[in-house]
């Protein structure tokens, strides 16, 4: 495409053609873009031939992205989520913590944690929309990483240079074992002497998965050991008399119904826990403002969720 060309390109085209390969249907894409659907299928037509590329392969059933079309494709999204970052970093220079922030929280922590942070947030930035994403964490670096986020709570440490990461808040683990498990009654050993033939864990992709093995020093995992797809299947295999694990202690606490047939205990190692923080893209825009943000988390999960902060 040469110079003058480029000056036939805007940013709408751009978006009607990222909605038609989002929906891979010219009417329902028509409709995301609140215009006609005669309109839509016009200004893709003038795209492709400015671009001199078919994006997509049209049928009287579906439609699908060419092999040529999809990297431009790709490369649209990219332009329109800088075009919508300039936009919003413009907005928001002019007024800080307002409008909205996409913030992502890994799955064993935003049930536990966000609720109270929601109802205080709206006292504390009350011209700011919170957009919550649950996910494991490499799900959310990646979706930090598009754009699609602004912000995630993940446990520390995330080694990725792009990103900036600010401490929040230290969460122990706690041993939960059934009430009538030997672990129950007896004294508590330190993580790396608990026994490894009933441990429950996580399945791969949870991080508390893998700081549970880390803490409880196994290198290879026994065939027969079973895994949970999330916190509260954990807790009722558990219950079950399954086996034990650790949970953080945002999970354990005030979960009432299990209480007779799960046992909670405090575990004799300071480091058994994880570290809370808040990451972000190196770019942000609103660096300040997330770093206002984690103040706010940090003073929050000291004062009302009675943890210490980080260390």
């Amino acid at each position: 495409m040469n110079a003058t060309s480029i000056a036939g390109l805007s940013l709408r085209d751009l978006e009607y053609a990222v909605a038609v390969a989002r929906e891979r249907h010219f009417g329902r894409a028509a409709e995301s873009c609140s215009v006609s659907q005669a309109a839509l299928s016009e200004q893709i037509r003038k795209l492709e031939a400015l671009l001199g590329v078919v994006l997509f392969e049209r049928t009287k059933r579906r439609v699908e992205v060419t092999p040529r079309g999809a990297p431009l494709l790709r490369q649209a999204e990219l332009l329109l989520a800088d075009a919508r970052r300039l936009a919003e970093a413009a907005r928001r220079s002019a007024e800080p913590l307002t409008g909205e922030l996409r913030l992502g929280a890994i799955a064993t922590l935003a049930p536990y944690y966000l609720p109270a942070l929601i109802r205080g947030g709206r006292t504390r930035f009350p011209r700011l929309a919170l957009r919550i994403k649950e996910a494991l964490t490499d799900e959310l670096l990646e979706a930090l990483r598009g754009g699609e986020l602004d912000a995630a709570l993940v446990a520390l440490p995330v080694a990725d240079a792009g990103l900036v990461s600010e401490a929040l808040f230290f969460e122990p683990f706690l041993l939960a074992c059934p009430v009538d498990h030997p672990l129950a009654t007896a004294p508590v050993p330190a993580m790396r002497d608990l026994p490894r033939s009933d441990l429950l864990l996580m399945e791969e992709g949870h991080c508390l998965r893998d700081q549970a093995l880390s803490l409880c020093d196994v290198r290879r995992l026994d065939p027969h050991t079973r895994y949970a797809s999330s916190l509260e299947m954990l807790r009722h295999m558990i219950a079950a008399g399954e086996g034990y694990s650790v949970l953080p202690l945002m999970a354990a606490r005030d979960r009432l119904s299990l209480s007779s047939l799960v046992t909670y205990r405090d575990l004799d190692d300071p480091e058994a826990g994880r570290t809370i923080g808040l990451i972000w893209r190196a770019t942000e825009t609103r660096a300040h403002d997330l770093r206002t943000i984690a103040a706010y988390l940090r003073e929050s999960a000291a004062e009302a969720l009675g943890v210490s902060g980080p260390q």
